[in-house]
């Protein structure tokens, strides 16, 4: 990468819109791609998982909890053990694929196979309200999972998905094999590319939800858009593998765009390498990772407290699985266009600013507006009125508010957020770019939703244990509330103890 190493000179508008030179388009257009791929299958499999919950039987927004707190984490804790082995023994490449294809396969196999016998599989939604009516309200929620076992398997898969697969595999890979010059310009340029996956999928999602308009008598409607969505899910995948075969044989050999001696993880020699609990040991006593993990959860935590409850109010209006998948699928559209233009102006506020500038602004956006959608829930009866002379009424109004603000908020973590954490991953060392980000980003970032997820569910359960009636997210509202200005304010001070140490690395190290 000598011969690379300089600066580029762009003119004003092409250094906003553009900073790319053109020879480096082979490097930037895959990795690109590839982020497109992997988050466009996210947006499919996320808007897919709470349309399946919060719409099966006797389930709710409030199964959400439950599961991202005791059986996502687990699940995380599990994948993490068996990742940091795996890259013991594994290339990089091979185990880019060997974490790749269960998911794929088992997406396929939900839309084609699974689904289609739900009748056998799971029990009657007859079943499942007798166990809920015989049992404590503490246990309500949780016997809505086991009766729609299969869905909660989704669920977990993919949640995973963000966690392994966008947050881990694909960044570990791209801060790998990108130096801090480029990743100020190339990182930028991979949510610009990726938000437009939003856009496609929320496009699809909402088409195929709606296929079942004209379908004989008998079809299961939702069935029908499973098979669309999951062929599509399954067939990203593989092209995905493809792209990332053909980086590894056309641009890592490329001494213009990697000089090292060996592609990354080749090497079959026996390197000295930090055991796994070591590596632990090492995040949780070295205040750089500490921090960046501080990050992850905060944020996790934050917006699973808001989300919890928009869901919530969306069921009320959005019943059916179709209906809400569709709603989810619009969401997600028109979180793809705000991010459009948040990446444009995100991106020219990492080229310019420092980093602290870039990464403060997604904790001040979620304190704001995440505080004016508490608020509304919380006092939403004294504007009841007000909302009738105009021809609405405050679970309509809630929702609008809760997708506006969730949009605004997660457009600028996918480009300020995302992008300066990844950032803070380059100056550290191969081992822990790969040990440290596993137990950072899959593990912290589950501990975070599984931090927001115990804190609603135990709230629940234990109200549940005196309480006549299942206990909704509406009525610890006000709990949550500051419960989520505390993560807020925990959050903005991480950032600037992170802010510090960058600035002492990149000082030594003499880059920008």
């Amino acid at each position: 990468m000598a011969t690379t190493e300089q600066q580029p000179n762009f003119g004003k508008l092409r250094r906003i819109f553009f900073p790319i030179q053109t020879y480096e388009l082979k490097k930037a257009l895959p990795m690109s791609f590839i982020f497109f791929l992997v988050l466009f299958n996210y947006t499919c499999l996320r808007n897919i998982k709470d349309s399946l919950i919060v719409t099966a039987p006797n389930s709710g927004a409030e199964v959400l909890s439950f599961l991202k707190g005791y059986c996502v984490m687990p699940s995380a804790v599990l994948f993490m053990l068996i990742y940091a082995k795996a890259s013991d023994i594994l290339s990089n490449e091979k185990l880019f694929y060997a974490t790749l294809s269960p998911f794929i396969l088992f997406f396929g196999a939900f839309g084609f196979i699974i689904y289609p016998n739900l009748d056998i599989l799971h029990p009657a939604a007859e079943t499942i309200a007798n166990w809920q009516a015989n049992c404590s309200k503490a246990l309500y929620w949780p016997l809505a999972i086991v009766g729609n076992w299969s869905y909660a398997i989704f669920f977990v898969l993919a949640e995973l998905w963000g966690s392994t697969i966008l947050s881990l595999s694909f960044w570990q890979f791209a801060n790998q094999i990108c130096k801090m010059s480029e990743a100020k310009r190339f990182y930028a340029f991979f949510g610009l590319i990726g938000q437009l996956s939003l856009l496609l999928a929320g496009t699809l999602g909402e088409r195929f939800s709606k296929v079942p308009a004209n379908l004989p008598e008998g079809v299961d409607p939702w069935g029908v858009s499973l098979h669309w969505l999951m062929g599509m899910v399954f067939i990203a995948g593989v092209v995905t593998m493809l792209i990332y075969r053909w980086i590894y044989t056309h641009v890592l050999t490329d001494k213009r765009f990697y000089d090292k001696p060996e592609l990354p993880g080749v090497s079959r020699k026996k390197k000295a390498k930090v055991g796994f609990w070591q590596s632990i040991k090492i995040m949780a006593t070295s205040p750089y990772l500490a921090l960046i993990a501080s990050l992850v959860i905060c944020y996790g935590i934050s917006i699973n407290l808001v989300e919890g409850l928009w869901k919530g109010q969306v069921k009320l209006i959005y019943t059916g699985t179709n209906e809400f998948n569709a709603f989810m699928a619009r969401y997600s559209f028109y979180t793809g266009a705000v991010s459009l233009v948040v990446v444009i102006i995100g991106g020219n506020i990492l080229r310019i600013f420092r980093w602290f500038t870039a990464a403060i602004i997604t904790p001040l956006m979620m304190a704001v507006a995440g505080s004016m959608f508490f608020a509304f829930i919380l006092f939403r009866d004294r504007f009841s009125d007000a909302l009738e002379s105009i021809g609405s009424n405050p679970v309509s109004c809630a929702v609008v508010l809760g997708m506006t603000i969730i949009i605004l908020t997660k457009a600028t973590k996918y480009v300020l957020f995302d992008c300066t954490k990844e950032m803070a991953y380059i100056p550290l060392d191969e081992e822990m770019k790969v040990k440290g980000k596993v137990i950072v980003e899959v593990v912290g970032g589950r501990l975070g939703k599984a931090g927001g997820a115990w804190i609603q569910s135990g709230l629940m359960m234990i109200i549940g244990l005196f309480s006549a009636s299942a206990v909704k997210l509406t009525d610890i509202a006000p709990y949550l509330f500051g419960i989520f200005l505390v993560i807020c304010a925990l959050w903005m001070f991480a950032v600037k103890g992170l802010s510090k140490r960058i600035e002492e690395v990149v000082k030594v190290q003499g880059t920008k």
